[in-house]
């Protein structure tokens, strides 16, 4: 029988350390691979297309919601953000475990779909330090900062709806929780509905 594939749905607040916890998983774990997300907000200085996002105008993002192209896609922060079914299917057809970077709304779509994901919510240990890191960010205006911890404040309040939560206080515990999560995933006995049916 075929090992296991995992999918991973992994959410954050803005500046909770999200993508620096994975990115060291990721560096000693070659059995996982990102889906990259599909966005309509501007790139930053250091993303690169294909890479971290696709950038897509409002009226091509649009365009693709109406074909049904998204596994998952919802605004967040003023901007549009979603998951390619194409971009997740050539993941999965790699035989890795698959990791989605989703807010709350994301997540919710995804267990729909797909009950046997894994549900990780990531948060910093108070939202004093969660505003903290986003000022020495320094990457989001004073209207932008409110909004992203008006946002941070209802996603941290629906924490439990999620499977895992891993606190980032101390980074290097977050990063050794997020590998045991991963470890346990692959321990699961639950099956994937292929594997079912091809028994």
């Amino acid at each position: 029988m075929a090992a296991l594939r995992s999918l991973f749905v992994v959410s954050a607040p803005s500046g909770a350390g999200k993508r620096t916890i994975l990115d060291k998983v990721f560096a000693e774990d070659d059995a996982l691979a990102y889906v990259v997300s599909a966005t309509t907000r501007t790139p930053r200085a250091n993303e690169v297309e294909g890479r971290n996002y696709y950038f897509m105008s409002v009226d091509e993002f649009q365009s693709r919601i109406d074909a049904d192209a998204f596994v998952e896609w919802a605004e967040v922060h003023g901007h549009l953000y979603g998951t390619l079914r194409d971009e997740l299917a050539q993941r999965l057809a790699s035989g890795k475990d698959v990791v989605l970077e989703l807010d709350v709304q994301g997540m919710r779509q995804v267990q729909a779909a797909r009950p046997d994901a894994v549900t990780v919510f990531v948060m910093a240990p108070s939202m004093a330090e969660l505003e903290r890191r986003l000022r020495e960010r320094g990457a989001n205006d004073s209207e932008d900062m409110a909004l992203r911890l008006a946002n941070a404040r209802q996603e941290v309040a629906v924490r439990y709806e999620f499977e895992y939560i891993v606190v980032n206080d101390e980074l290097a515990r977050a990063v050794e929780d997020m590998r045991a999560i991963v470890r346990a995933a692959r321990c699961r006995s639950i099956k994937q509905p292929e594997e079912r049916e091809a028994e």
